[in-house]
């Protein structure tokens, strides 16, 4: 029965911006946008702060600049959302495999039959969300509800660092009270289509048969028709496959000392090998990354023969790369560990069987 999944829409709040504030801590508070200043360039995020004046992305940067000219450009940096965008993947995998990225920020989890963690989809999310923010120091929005559909518009109902919860008894007055430019699948276009016919909330939606609505948008008429009703009986798609699982730690002061970074690399270590085993891979190359004080970041990698087996071999290879390279020139704020390059099991190919006669 559809009501009874337990479904979680997670989306990361203003991420590329939040990501360039996060590296750069002079941006907080600031308005922000992720783009080319140009003449011809276009906004592809902008921060809470750029976003009270109009800023949004797909706007163009000369538009974005007038009307807000404090507006500070940052050139994106995808490299870098990728690799936490993994990171927090990582942690969804830890709950459910059944996980649907959307894009490097947002995703769909089916925690019906969850993993781990409480057997509540709300308190899931919120420990999710504060996991998020923990380990990356960035903030996450979450919608919960038993469909996709009703997940993807109430993550954005508390946003931003909030969640909303839409039960299968509240889910009908919820929609009905929405408005139809916020429903998830009705575009611009659509929306301007129905509010020139007086279907301006849910429940005007719900007025029209689905003949009208097929008429009017086509195939799509009967997805209108389904969600303004609450039904939603797409699955989450689990197709991506998990390419690393990771740790890190930011500190809250920065460390100089080899036994210092020691110490912490051991507690990386645990949470690593945890993860590891709680997603059941075998990883062959060890990956460490820091990142200074003033935000540089390196990484330094070593691909073993076989896989790495246990936290022993993590926590030797790892002391290893810390101390290779010649040391580290500055403070550091951020240390990491990934273990990549998975094996695949090898399937056993059926074998012919002969009979002699």
């Amino acid at each position: 029965m559809e009501s009874s999944r337990k479904i979680i829409h997670v989306d990361m709040d203003a991420f590329f911006a939040s990501v360039e504030q996060l590296d750069n801590p002079e941006l907080i508070g600031k308005p922000v946008a992720v783009g080319g200043s140009g003449e011809r360039g276009v906004v592809a995020a902008a921060s809470y702060g750029a976003r009270r004046f109009g800023v949004k992305s797909a706007l163009s940067s000369r538009i974005a600049k007038q009307r807000c000219p404090d507006l500070i450009f940052v050139k994106p940096r995808f490299h870098r959302y990728k690799e936490i965008s993994n990171q927090i993947r990582n942690l969804f995998f830890e709950y459910t495999d059944l996980v649907e990225p959307l894009s490097l920020d947002e995703a769909y989890l089916d925690v019906t039959y969850a993993k781990k963690g409480k057997p509540s989809a709300t308190l899931i999310a919120k420990e999710i969300t504060a996991r998020i923010f923990a380990e990356t120091g960035l903030t996450a929005s979450a919608g919960v509800s038993y469909n996709k559909f009703l997940a993807k518009v109430a993550s954005d109902v508390n946003k931003p660092n909030g969640i909303f919860v839409v039960t299968p008894n509240r889910a009908q007055d919820f929609i009905d009270k929405l408005e139809v430019r916020k429903f998830f699948g009705i575009g611009k276009v659509s929306a301007g289509k129905l509010n020139e016919i007086g279907i301006r909330l849910g429940a005007d939606l719900k007025s029209m048969e689905r003949l009208e609505l097929v008429r009017m948008f086509g195939k799509a008429g009967n997805y209108y028709y389904d969600i303004c009703r609450g039904k939603d009986d797409r699955l989450v798609q689990a197709s991506r496959e998990r390419k690393s699982v990771g740790a890190e730690q930011t500190f809250l002061n920065d460390l100089f000392y080899l036994n210092e970074l020691e110490d912490e690399l051991l507690k990386i270590c645990d949470i690593l090998w945890e993860r590891i085993e709680g997603v059941k891979v075998k990883g062959k190359t060890l990956t460490l990354k820091f990142k200074y004080s003033d935000f540089e970041q390196h990484t330094r990698s070593k691909t073993i023969s076989s896989y790495f087996s246990s936290k022993a071999k993590l926590i030797t290879e790892g002391k290893l790369l810390l101390k290779s390279g010649g040391g580290f020139s500055k403070g550091i704020r951020l240390l990491g560990l990934t273990v990549s390059n998975f094996i695949k099991e090898e399937i056993k190919k059926p074998v012919q069987l002969t009979i002699d006669f």
